[in-house]
């Protein structure tokens, strides 16, 4: 999940910590190395057993863009620099750079007994409910996941998401947000945004687990 701040706002350093929300391991990795970032998440995944805690990663990323399975080079405007990674997600191309939240929630959906859906809906409902603790109203597509807030000129899309399972476990993957928080008159950093919201993400994926 993705979720674009005011990108004129620094973070605030690389804070590295881990914390325990609700029963869920938070990691707050400040600004990760994508391709470093996205090959421990696999690594994560595939090591995981029965009884291994899930988690949320909280990072942002240095300028990149990702490839999906649908995504060729040829679908990039232009050339201008930045890096391009292929990798094993759906989709096409998505932008990550710094100023975009990006929670990625590592989760076994069997043990939370949730299916995609309901996960994609659960993750939209935490980010519904954290905008609206700041003020801001939003609501979910089920045509079109993700997240879109209420603007001046009708809504637009503050929060994208999609979801890579590899062994009945999500490892989460960000897409592109059209509005910012800032734009909505909420000031952030990456770290502050991401301290707030990930009880939110927690309430809300294990609200059904099982013991």
């Amino acid at each position: 999940m993705s979720l674009s701040l005011d990108t004129l706002v620094p973070a605030a350093g690389n804070a590295r910590g881990v914390d325990d929300v609700g029963g869920v391991i938070v990691r707050s990795l400040g600004r990760s190395d994508y391709d470093s970032c996205w090959r421990a998440m696999r690594e994560f995944t595939e090591a995981r057993q029965a009884d291994t805690e899930d988690e949320i990663w909280l990072t942002e990323h240095a300028p990149i863009y990702t490839l999906g399975l649908a995504g060729r080079r040829e679908h990039l405007l232009r050339e201008n620099g930045i890096p391009v990674l292929k990798v094993d997600r759906g989709g096409q191309v998505t932008y990550h750079g710094p100023g975009q939240l990006l929670a990625y929630t590592l989760f076994d959906l069997g043990r939370a007994g949730l299916g995609v859906r309901d996960m994609v809906r659960r993750l939209e409902s935490a980010v519904i409910l954290w905008l609206g603790s700041q003020g801001i109203k939003a609501r979910g597509k089920p045509s079109a996941p993700g997240v879109y807030a209420a603007t001046e000129n009708g809504e637009a899309k503050i929060a994208a998401l999609g979801l890579k399972v590899r062994r009945g476990c999500p490892c989460g993957y960000p897409g592109l947000a059209v509005t910012q928080l800032a734009d909505l008159g909420v000031k952030r950093t990456t770290n502050e945004a991401g301290a707030e919201i990930a009880p939110f993400l927690a309430s809300s994926l294990v609200a059904t687990r099982s013991p």
